[in-house]
């Protein structure tokens, strides 16, 4: 009973702290309750995404939490947050950048920030600390050179191709719009006005150099794929699975976009201080490397010395210094939402038959 009680008393401490910088003291004490709470709940946050296995597998050793996820996107996520309220199932969720601000907005989140929270850009956080990117993802070119032997570096080279462009379906996959908003950054555009980009892809399509197969694994592997927009950490994961000799990674010279990913801690969770918890280790080193073995590109990678064999799996931070991130982030809300009618009436109306 005292144990209990001990349990009570520290998860209360834990409750009221602000969402300042988590100190030693506080870092103590937020342990000391996420042991006693003995779990934790995970939505979109599985063994096979991110490396997300090894982070939950250290946070099982090391503070003998268990564990449990549920697979789901990132809308589902909040969806299922908002469902269930105070009887919720799930403590802790990944979603993607945009989301961030909507569970702020529809008061899902319980606000904790980091002991790492200054070597997080502001552009990849909340104020208040709601939510705050773990790692990023850039859009680039994935090219088989055993198909395109004059490996493109920027979008300007893809006009002088002769090869296929495999973007994906725009009008439904987040990877596929984005790579429109990067095309549109380096072509003089911004988040309100996609001409620039529509023009471009529509030139694509009039010359039958637009694919319309969907730039996934299965369909690379089996050499469909010319050459693909994807996330940064998707191609160099589809190229050391099928041949890291047969494939180039390349981030546009002439201008990309950068996203990425944010835990949010269910208001309702049960175990709040193991979410906590979770995050405060996602943000060490240990848990910024277990990203990068999976191909995610931590935040904190300016901050970092991974071991040469992690470091091997990611491109060099050169390549990014044209990739910036959403500076208007209502703007491309409201133009992603225009984006599958205006490809529809741009682009796709000039595929040849």
């Amino acid at each position: 009973m005292k144990a209990f009680i001990a349990t009570l008393l520290s998860s209360a401490v834990m409750l009221a702290l602000p969402a300042a910088h988590a100190t030693d003291s506080d870092l103590a004490a937020l342990e000391k309750a996420a042991r006693g709470e003995g779990q934790i709940n995970s939505v979109g946050m599985p063994d096979s995404w991110a490396n997300w296995k090894d982070t939950w597998n250290d946070i099982n050793s090391k503070y003998g939490l268990k564990h449990s996820d549920t697979d789901m996107s990132s809308a589902q996520e909040l969806a299922k947050f908002a469902a269930e309220k105070e009887n919720a199932s799930a403590d802790i969720g990944d979603v993607g950048a945009a989301f961030g601000p909507i569970a702020v907005a529809q008061d899902l989140a319980t606000p904790w920030k980091t002991a790492y929270w200054d070597q997080v850009p502001d552009w990849a956080k909340d104020k208040a600390g709601n939510w705050m990117l773990a790692y990023t993802g850039t859009i680039a070119f994935l090219v088989d050179k055993q198909q395109v032997k004059d490996i493109p570096h920027s979008w300007a080279d893809l006009k002088k191709g002769k090869y296929v462009v495999t973007i994906g379906d725009v009008g439904v996959a987040a990877q596929a719009a984005n790579g429109v908003l990067a095309a549109n950054y380096a072509l003089g555009g911004d988040e309100k006005n996609l001409k620039p980009a529509l023009a471009f892809f529509a030139d694509l399509a009039k010359q039958g150099r637009l694919g319309v197969t969907d730039p996934v694994i299965a369909n690379i592997e089996k050499g469909e794929v010319q050459m693909a927009v994807v996330w940064d950490f998707n191609g160099l994961n589809y190229r050391d699975q099928i041949d890291k000799n047969r494939y180039e990674v390349v981030i546009p010279s002439d201008g990309s976009v950068i996203s990425g990913y944010t835990t949010i801690i269910n208001k309702y969770a049960k175990h709040p201080n193991a979410a906590k918890l979770a995050r405060e280790y996602i943000f060490s080193d240990a848990g910024q490397i277990n990203l990068a073995k999976g191909y995610a590109r931590p935040i904190r990678a300016e901050h970092l010395t991974l071991p040469a064999d992690v470091q091997a799996k990611l491109l060099p931070q050169s390549e990014y210094k044209n990739a910036r991130p959403i500076k208007d982030q209502a703007a491309w809300d409201k133009s992603s939402k225009m984006l599958p009618r205006l490809w529809q009436e741009n682009v796709i109306i000039n595929m040849q038959q």
